[in-house]
């Protein structure tokens, strides 16, 4: 497997992105109405403007080895060059980890693309998440998918199977924690508990600019105990956790992270250095490069750049931006981007070890 070591002089040197969040496609089969994504664009055509399979072989060229890729979207697996543009990404970036959520409405497909995944990257840990927002019909009325759960159950056994033959494969659960669904935290906690193969269960807080803001008002106490399950579901082992070497390491972190979104909630300011647009960079279907996702003015597009990412930081325009992140002009509640402003800031380890060895 590709070791996260690789990166451990971006512990001091924050020089370039070990970590690339990929929105692949704003394609989607499901409208679920807390998606800051999908409200973006609604009156653009969907995949008029996607790069194309060779043009994201340029960009890659560009970028160095890669500690996380993070394909986002739409549906992910509504992209057909979704094993292709894997991979690209592995053979030239060699990624540790690859991220692929999905809402798992179309079991059949995304089996067969995550078997072709797994054939071909077989150095990489293959972290496939399921949403689940609700147990049975409530999942699919919040995400306004009727049969989707049942669909999303179904992908699930189907890729239990490969579970087996790839020891690099990670199933895993995420639920967006928002104003619909916080009263049944425990329910859906204790129903992916019972899901014998999934490793990981995360909870992310609903984010970004949406049409209908309710969706954002969330009761602080009740994120708090459900963050405080997880967490002692993980000290008590009533939780498994990750398959790959460094779990209990991540795991401490995951509780870690969710612990300092709570604050930044409650005290509504940045609580540590980030390190957006210099260790992660945000790319969109159609090029256009961003320090992170909750920032609305990008960087550049690739395709003005001879898809050169180094030249878009190199940029007066990405300059400016990161001065302006770095001065905390900005803050969010971001999961993903909490991994890396934990991981590589020597400051947050006294804790993180703390969390290590409660575990």
């Amino acid at each position: 497997m590709y070791s996260w070591l690789r990166h451990a002089g971006s512990i001091p040197w924050k020089r370039q992105p070990i970590q690339l969040t990929f929105f692949v496609t704003r394609k989607c089969n499901a409208r679920c109405p807390f998606c800051f994504y999908l409200q973006s664009a609604e009156a653009a055509e969907p995949d008029a403007s996607e790069l194309s399979l060779e043009e994201i072989r340029k960009l890659s060229r560009s970028l160095g080895p890669l500690l996380w890729l993070a394909f986002s979207g739409g549906e992910i697996f509504l992209r057909k060059d979704l094993v292709e543009i894997s991979r690209v990404f592995y053979r030239q970036n060699r990624p540790a980890i690859m991220l692929y959520p999905t809402n798992g409405l179309l079991p059949e497909l995304i089996h067969e693309r995550t078997a072709q995944i797994l054939r071909d990257c077989g150095n990489s840990i293959v972290v496939v998440k399921l949403s689940l927002d609700g147990v049975s019909v409530a999942h699919d009325a919040l995400r306004r998918t009727p049969g989707g759960f049942d669909k999303a159950m179904q992908t699930y056994h189907r890729l239990t199977g490969l579970l087996d033959d790839h020891p690099n494969l990670e199933l895993g659960i995420n639920t967006v924690f928002c104003s619909e669904n916080q009263d049944q935290m425990d329910e859906i906690i204790e129903f992916v508990q019972g899901l014998k193969h999934i490793r990981t269960h995360t909870i992310s807080l609903v984010r970004g600019h949406l049409a209908d803001a309710s969706h954002k008002e969330v009761d602080h106490a009740k994120y708090e105990q459900a963050i405080g399950k997880l967490a002692a579901n993980l000290r008590n082992r009533a939780a498994p956790t990750y398959r790959f070497r460094g779990a209990r390491l991540k795991a401490a972190q995951d509780i870690l992270q969710r612990r300092l979104i709570h604050r930044t909630l409650l005290e509504q300011r940045r609580l540590i250095p980030c390190y957006a647009g210099r260790l992660n960079l945000v790319l969109t279907e159609n090029g256009e490069a961003y320090p992170c996702e909750m920032l609305a003015e990008s960087l550049g597009n690739v395709r003005a750049y001879d898809y050169d990412v180094r030249k878009i930081l190199r940029s007066e325009k990405a300059g400016t931006t990161m001065r302006a992140i770095r001065d905390q002009r900005c803050y969010c509640t971001h999961e993903c981007y909490f991994i890396t402003n934990i991981l590589f800031n020597p400051r947050m380890y006294p804790a993180l070890a703390r969390e290590y060895l409660r575990l």
